[in-house]
Formats: structure tokens, sequence, C-alpha cells
């Protein structure tokens, strides 16, 4: 359980990062991070750190893909832990 949280904290870390690293390289005009890797990171994880991360750098929050797909992600991953959480936990 320890290195579930150690997992957590750094995908959420990167996904943060990547969110304000994407703002500044669009700002400068250079190569960017492709929104299919922003996404991977949070499906795998990082949906906390990239919505935080969003709304922090004012990054992507004009694209409906977004605004709702980052949420969506989070209820998805929270229904998940629930479930295991619930019904597999003790078993």
């Amino acid at each position: 359980m320890k290195y579930l949280l150690y997992y957590l904290i750094l995908i959420n870390t990167v996904s943060f990062a990547s969110m304000g690293i994407d703002k500044l390289k669009a700002a400068k005009g250079r190569w960017r991070i492709s929104e299919k890797a922003l996404f991977l990171l949070a499906t795998a994880g990082g949906s906390i750190g990239s919505i935080a991360g969003m709304f922090t750098f004012r990054h992507k929050t004009k694209h409906l893909s977004f605004l709702a797909g980052l949420p969506a992600i989070l209820v998805l991953q929270c229904a998940a832990a629930y479930f295991i959480w619930r019904f597999l936990a003790d078993r």
C-alpha cells in the first residue's frame, strides 16, 4: 500500500508538471507534449495532478475534451478504487 501511495504522488507530480511544461512550450512556440500523452498520464493515475495543472497554469481550459475528460477519468478512477476496496480487498 505504501508503494501505491508513492506511485500516486509521483504520477500526479509528473502530470502537474507536464501541464506547466506544455503551457510554457506553447507560449514559446516550441515542440509540445501531445494531448494523447497528457491524457495517458491522467489515465495512469495522475488525474488529480492533471486537473490541478490545467487550472493552475490555465492550460487546455478551453478544450472540452480536457474540461470534461479529465474529471471523467477521475470519477472512473475513484469508482474503481472504491470497487476494489469494497469488494476485493477482503478476499
